[in-house]
């Protein structure tokens, strides 16, 4: 019998998650001695031929509890064993600190891990969508095809984006709302972790109120000489889009080489909101062109959002050659685009009791990398221990078209960005408890900007202002250093230094042709010198406390320096060469409680002082206040360091662990803060209002259940900025006719069912009491009453 079962084994075992029965790759298989390794592959499956009959073997992963047995022992278990994760065992592994792993317990700032597993139940419709899903970030929509994160009350270009590891942000980030996220596709992403606060000192400018990383699934290895074919393709239906997804991945495993294709295609139909709630969000008319004319139409159901409706594709392509098992190449090449998609929130605007644009479009948001890597995760060099080169090049771009309602003009502006980044990253132990952690960064932007009017009746076009100088630059050099000393399991220390060099060109000459600006041209030379310094002391398995203060900086770029758009009705910005870094000096208390893995409470509190912050603010031209800007008298305003900012928050988040099926988990957020304006504290335009999360999740063997409240409290129109209560169109109107946002709630329920180990089907109710309302400072109501199904095939 028992050789009947070794033969059925085949001297192959298999490790599959316990509760999931999912395969888990690069599980380590070793004997007592460590003598023989072999590692489970991208099915789970690891060959036994190298050990013997009776000797123990132990399978080892950070994330799951260890577990050993006899060869014979498997053989019993027909050769599939059966891992247990540990409690908080996925969100224990950090790279973005430091850009190598560390131990999240060691860190001393809050770091958010979202998981591919995460993302597998969740089921966003894209990487915003992903960020919302942890319960501390905040999205605003100005419509379907966007997402813009808020993190402690800062948001665009204060917030950095980063995929494996190469910083997204480019010379046109601006302080308005930024959609470039949605270019990461949620289904390549292996893992999420978003620092809260400030990072400036692993990132530099820009890090000033949080550090959002993904990094993308990378190719697996074969561990015998056999191809290791593996691929995924799911299928995904929401209802309140009509929405069409497919996605497809699939590797090819070699010993040294290996090869990762991802591809996946979206398309969105208008977005309906929900049927209880404000009136104001309602969208009882919309402008269409009938033979050759703007006209103004009913809308047939006015809970549908017109228009909104969009595609996108994203495809990804991994190349990884392993020349040793310390060693590794990896090149990776990204490409997202989408359609054209309305702006929604400017096609909602009234002028006289008319709708004022008869278009206003993004044109399609391109998104290119090529990443290439070179890591070497072991050295016996005095300089490092690992290191790694990161050298990339991206291009971005953008565009915008709008035309009034009745003008027969369209106006046409296209950008785009070409940005080269070389990152050298190493890490040292220079003594059994101290690590240094350090680097060198390079990035050069160019910036290309083309505007002109288009005749739609004649088709003529003619030159008009672009919205940057063309063949502006920016660029960026820095070195850092980070120091890491642990005397003991209970105490970690962790400190670092960054300076940044930033340097920003941009000529005005042609675009003086319309704006007579009193200069031709602007530098800006801006070093910046930031540190941070942090502890970890956890006394008990009950108690960890973590105190962390930093200081972060902006430099300005070409969109401060160089940018004229019209901001808002009635208002145009114009270029100001006259800008300096602005800096943050922020501190963070933590405090997390564990009793017995039973009920884990994590609590934070934090505050920032953002000084010379950059903000828009009326300017005079040539000693004017006023200009005409698209055949509109418009108030002139230019990006300023004119301000101060005084921001703080409380975080809180519970998990309770009931049995080992039923948890329930819980965020909660509160935010606030003021800014100068000319000796008079006002609102920030991104401190959201309260806002927070509550799940109820039980799961046993294949089948997960989850009820889950969204919650979000009201901001009265004196709590708003005095820049959103001029947009008085994308809130609802109080009882004196005032602009708010209302507070609201939705109940919502998923479940996920895992039919084998190929084979699982995710379905949810979201908003199930179909509420109508508005996430705050966004355009575009959410959706209503929303069915989601997903299914998904691994091979």
């Amino acid at each position: 019998m028992f050789l009947f079962l070794q033969l059925t084994f085949g001297q192959t075992v298999t490790v599959l998650e316990a509760d999931s029965q999912m395969p888990i790759p690069g599980v380590a298989v070793v004997n007592d001695i460590k003598s023989k390794t072999v590692i489970t592959d991208s099915k789970g499956e690891a060959s036994l031929s190298g050990f013997s009959d009776n000797e123990l073997i132990y399978f080892k992963d950070f994330l799951y509890e260890d577990k050993h047995f006899t060869k014979s022992e498997i053989a019993n278990k027909n050769g599939v064993i059966y891992l247990t994760p540990k409690v908080e065992g996925l969100d224990q592994i950090l790279i973005s600190a430091s850009k190598f792993e560390q131990h999240k317990r060691d860190i001393p700032q809050t770091i958010v891990n979202v998981s591919a597993k995460d993302i597998a139940l969740s089921n966003p419709q894209t990487s915003a969508d992903l960020l919302e899903n942890t319960g501390n970030i905040y999205i605003q929509k100005s419509q379907l095809g966007g997402g813009s994160p808020m993190i402690r009350g800062f948001s665009t270009n204060r917030l950095l984006i980063a995929v494996d590891g190469v910083r997204m942000n480019n010379a046109i980030f601006r302080g308005g709302n930024l959609q470039n996220v949605i270019a990461i596709d949620p289904f390549s992403v292996q893992q999420t972790e978003v620092t809260l606060g400030a990072g400036s000192v692993v990132y530099g400018s820009d890090a000033i109120g949080g550090v959002m990383s993904f990094y993308t699934k990378k190719p697996q290895f074969s561990e015998t000489d056999d191809l290791d074919f593996s691929a995924n393709a799911l299928t995904r239906f929401a209802s309140a889009n009509n929405e069409k997804t497919g996605h497809l991945d699939f590797n090819l495993g070699y010993n040294n080489w290996a090869f990762l294709t991802s591809v996946s295609y979206t398309d969105f139909d208008d977005l309906r909101m929900g049927s209880h709630g404000p009136d104001d969000y309602l969208r009882p008319e919309y402008v269409t062109r009938q033979n050759g004319a703007d006209v103004i139409v009913a809308n047939s159901n006015p809970k549908v959002q017109v228009p909104t409706g969009y595609d996108q594709i994203n495809l990804m392509q991994k190349v990884r050659y392993k020349s040793s098992d310390d060693l590794d190449f990896d090149l990776g090449l990204y490409f997202s685009t989408t359609s054209n998609y309305s702006r929604y929130d400017r096609l909602i605007r009234y002028r006289d009791d008319v709708l004022r644009s008869a278009e206003w479009n993004y044109g399609p948001q391109q998104w290119f990398m090529g990443n290439f890597q070179f890591t070497k995760l072991s050295s016996s060099s005095n300089l490092y221990d690992k290191i790694q080169t990161t050298l990339a090049y991206q291009n971005f771009k953008e565009s915008r078209e709008d035309r009034d309602f009745q003008s027969s003009i369209r106006a046409i502006r296209a950008e785009s960005v070409d940005a080269i980044s070389f990152n050298l990253d190493l890490e040292k132990k220079l003594h059994p408890k101290t690590s240094l952690f350090y680097g060198m960064e390079y990035l050069h932007n160019t910036v290309h900007s083309d505007g002109h009017d288009k005749n739609i009746e004649t088709g003529d076009n003619s030159v008009s202002l672009t919205r940057y100088p063309d063949g502006s630059t920016w660029q960026s050099a820095a070195a850092y250093a980070s120091l890491k000393y642990k005397p003991n399991s209970k105490f970690v220390f962790q400190s670092g230094l960054r300076y940044n060099q930033v340097i920003a060109k941009a000529d005005y000459t042609e675009n003086n042709v319309f704006l007579n600006l009193p200069f031709d041209d602007a530098e800006v030379n801006t070093g910046a010198l930031t540190g941070t310094a942090g502890i970890t002391w956890s006394p008990s398995d009950l108690l960890q406390w973590k105190l962390n203060a930093a200081t972060a900086f902006r430099a300005p770029n070409i969109d401060d320096i160089g940018k004229v758009f019209d901001s808002e009705p009635g208002a145009v910005v114009v270029p100001n060469k006259d800008l300096k870094a602005e800096y943050a000096y922020s501190g963070e208390l933590g405090l997390k409680l564990n009793f017995e893995n039973k009920v884990i409470i994590d609590l934070a509190t934090y505050y920032t002082f953002l000084d010379n912050a950059l903000i828009r603010r009326d300017y005079k031209l040539n000693g004017d206040t006023e200009m005409v800007y698209n055949g509109e008298a418009s108030t002139i305003q230019a990006i300023q360091n004119a301000s101060k900012a005084w921001i703080y928050g409380f975080e809180a988040g519970i998990e309770v662990n009931f049995t080992k099926q039923l948890q329930l988990r819980s965020q909660y957020n509160s935010i606030g803060g003021t800014e100068d304006n000319n000796g008079v504290e006002e609102p920030i335009r991104h401190v959201a209002p309260r806002f927070g999360r509550t799940h109820l999740v039980w799961k046993k063997n294949k089948l997960l259940f989850d009820a889950y409240l969204i919650y979000n409290d009201e901001l009265s129109n004196n709590q708003l900025a005095p820049s959103e209560t001029s947009k008085d169109y994308i809130y609802a109107l109080d009882a004196n006719g005032d602009p708010y946002a209302p507070s609201w709630h939705t109940l919502n329920f998923r479940t996920q069912y895992h039919y084998n180990e190929r084979l699982s089907i995710t379905a949810s109710l979201e908003n199930i009491t179909d509420q109508r309302y508005r996430p705050y400072s966004s355009g575009l109501s959410a959706a209503g009453r929303n069915l989601i199904l997903a299914l998904k095939y691994t091979l």
